[in-house]
């Protein structure tokens, strides 16, 4: 069963990575990807994974929102011309942000301790961290296989100008 749910993550991960551009259909693979990956890694059972997945969405898009607060306010700053008062604030403002997202995190273990256990919620964020590095080491080899293919055209096009100034 783990060998087969493991199969489905990496392919449900290729495929993401092998499509171009973040539209709607990408982001609901890698979404589909992550609940396969934590559901697995918890062991959660369907009883477990009813309860749990709308909490924790719940608690992903709350976390995303506070990642988006921050962003927007660094977004306005253009920080070469920014004063040190407003880079300060910028500064407290991330730190409270922190503080909030550290007081949701707290709120949202104590709920979801009454549908997983403690060390389901200690893998889980395991479970976060592995997908985390699963998807930035996919778009790394991505970029990467973009960046062997374009020196491979370069080669090919310098090597069929050598040729014709040979002729």
């Amino acid at each position: 069963m783990k060998k087969v749910m493991i199969v489905m993550i990496i392919t449900l991960l290729l495929g993401v990575m092998g499509l171009q551009g973040q539209d709607r259909s990408s982001e609901q693979k890698i979404q589909a990807a992550r609940i396969a990956l934590i559901t697995e890694r918890l062991g959660l059972t369907p009883e477990q994974a009813e309860r749990f997945w709308p909490l924790y969405n719940e608690f992903a898009q709350k976390r995303k929102e506070l990642r988006q607060e921050y962003n927007t306010e660094k977004a306005r700053l253009n920080m070469a011309t920014a004063t040190e008062e407003e880079k300060k604030a910028l500064l407290d403002l991330g730190l409270r942000l922190k503080e909030r997202s550290v007081q949701m995190e707290r709120d949202y273990s104590d709920r979801m301790l009454n549908v997983i256990t403690a060390q389901q919620i200690m893998s889980l964020r395991k479970a976060e961290d592995d997908f985390r590095k699963m998807i930035l080491d996919q778009i790394q080899r991505r970029r990467m296989q973009r960046q062997e293919r374009r020196e491979q055209m370069r080669d090919r096009t310098n090597e069929r100008q050598q040729r014709k100034r040979n002729n």
